[in-house]
């Protein structure tokens, strides 16, 4: 196949032609109104995130490099592994099920490339050069010293802009403490950090300025999965080729025509540069221009609105117009999610605040000491993920077994450990079997924050 040039835009269909520079239409109607509201929420709460903290704990940050990450002021350590697993497999299955039910909604509303290109870069680029034809003309155009102001001055916004997005995105990995000592310390002290941030805005640079559809076309995963998620029942935006076709140009009393008059707005104004009308394209990131731009143009030609939409395939067939839409499977896929929601939800709430591993001492056994008591030694470590600095206690869940400290530690740091050893007596008349389980628990502000098992030995008395 080869590159298909239609209005604004060329869309290669192979990778061996020349890539031609897509020419967006500025957008405008409803569902880009709402559309400016969802993504502007989305940059004002990815923007302010970062500094946001929940007692002295950023509000989010993923420390990849110390292992260290907070989700809502709660600090997580590799020891909460299960959760991010569990949290991993819901998003790979909300993905997979909320793509087969409402489409690529996620990437034309709420994807982070979709937002920054569509309503910041882009936007920009409107202003400084003008609508797509503008644009078009600039570039084909002569050299001239206005065309070189405008170029310089729009690639100085977008590196500018750049750089905040690198600087945003590395307070979500390192913390806005660290990132404010990389910008008020001397270079020499943060060569990675700068270099990370020079490197980052280059990169955001690069895919914002040029690289653009190609990452929701080509690179990007989910993306090129859509063509196995989606089914017949699945909505996404189409064209209803059935009221369209035949397209035209609008005649008077033509009543064989069809309501498209092949004005190509649905294409000007697609980021990705398709033709809709050729059905369900992978290219299509259902940002909803092409819907807004097609309204407009029914509305002046006084025919009925969404001839392009939200539809399902099967709404646009002949039995779905005529036959009642079910939407059981909607339904049962999105109660799937919020159970699957719920329960994250409940281990990531109710995690203990403190971890601890609890070991018998290396290479020691039971003792027998001289007031009839039986001791076993053990060495515990213990992590605070509290947020804040804490005591706790030490206590046997067996009344009849007693703790002894070795080395009296009774304090938490924030993000602190301790290691410490005890002993656990209990009566040798009291004990029937050489090895049997007993729990320890771990108590902060009477409350149990913890509980660990381990064994207790000793010879069985004999009565």
């Amino acid at each position: 196949m080869g590159t298909v040039v239609d209005g604004n835009s060329a869309r290669t269909n192979s990778g061996k032609e020349k890539r031609q520079w897509i020419y967006a239409k500025k957008p405008g109607g409803k569902l880009y109104n709402y559309r400016q509201w969802v993504g502007y929420s989305l940059l004002l709460f990815l923007f302010i995130a970062p500094f946001i903290k929940i007692n002295g704990n950023p509000f989010l940050m993923f420390n990849i490099i110390e292992r260290k990450f907070s989700i809502f002021g709660s600090v997580f350590y590799p020891q909460d592994l299960h959760i991010f697993v569990f949290g991993m497999l819901i998003m790979m299955v909300g993905i997979v099920l909320f793509t087969a039910v409402y489409g690529r909604v996620w990437c034309g509303w709420t994807c982070p490339q979709t937002i920054f290109m569509e309503l910041i870069f882009r936007r920009i680029e409107y202003l400084i050069e003008g609508d797509w034809i503008q644009q078009r003309k600039l570039n084909e155009g002569p050299d001239s010293d206005a065309r070189a102001w405008k170029k310089v001055l729009k690639h100085t916004v977008f590196l500018a802009i750049s750089f905040f997005i690198s600087n945003i995105f590395l307070a979500y990995i390192i913390g806005v403490d660290a990132l404010y000592k990389i910008m008020t310390d001397p270079v020499d002290k943060h060569i990675i950090g700068f270099a990370s941030i020079i490197v980052f805005t280059l990169a955001f640079y690069a895919v914002f300025a040029y690289v653009r559809e190609i990452v929701c076309t080509t690179l990007c995963p989910y993306g090129r999965l859509q063509g196995v998620l989606l089914d017949e029942k699945s909505l996404t935006v189409a064209y209803d080729v059935n009221r369209g076709e035949p397209r035209g140009k609008l005649k008077k009393n033509d009543t064989e025509q069809g309501d498209c008059i092949d004005c190509k707005l649905c294409i000007h104004v697609c980021p990705t540069g398709i033709d809709i009308r050729n059905g369900t394209q992978l290219e299509c990131v259902n940002c909803t221009a092409c819907i807004d731009a097609c309204d407009t143009v029914m509305d002046k030609i006084g025919k009925p609105k969404r001839l392009i939409g939200f539809y399902s395939m099967d709404d646009l067939s002949e039995e779905g117009k005529t036959g009642k839409k079910n939407n059981t499977r909607a339904i049962a896929y999105s109660a799937i999610l919020v159970v699957l929601t719920i329960v994250f939800g409940f281990l990531l709430f109710n995690r203990s605040e403190i971890d601890g591993r609890l070991l018998r001492a290396t290479g020691s056994s039971y003792q027998l000491r001289e007031d009839g008591k039986v001791s076993n030694l053990y060495t515990l470590e213990l992590l605070n993920k509290s947020g804040k600095d804490i005591k706790f206690d030490i206590e046997s869940v067996d009344d009849r077994i007693n703790v002894q400290m070795v080395n009296n530690i009774h304090d938490l740091k924030k993000e602190g450990s301790a290691k410490l050893s005890f002993f656990l007596l209990m009566d040798k008349g009291e004990i029937e079997q050489y090895k049997q389980n007993v729990k320890v628990n771990i108590i902060s502000d009477g409350k149990v924050k913890e509980t660990l098992k381990t064994t207790f030995i000793a010879p069985p008395s004999k009565k």
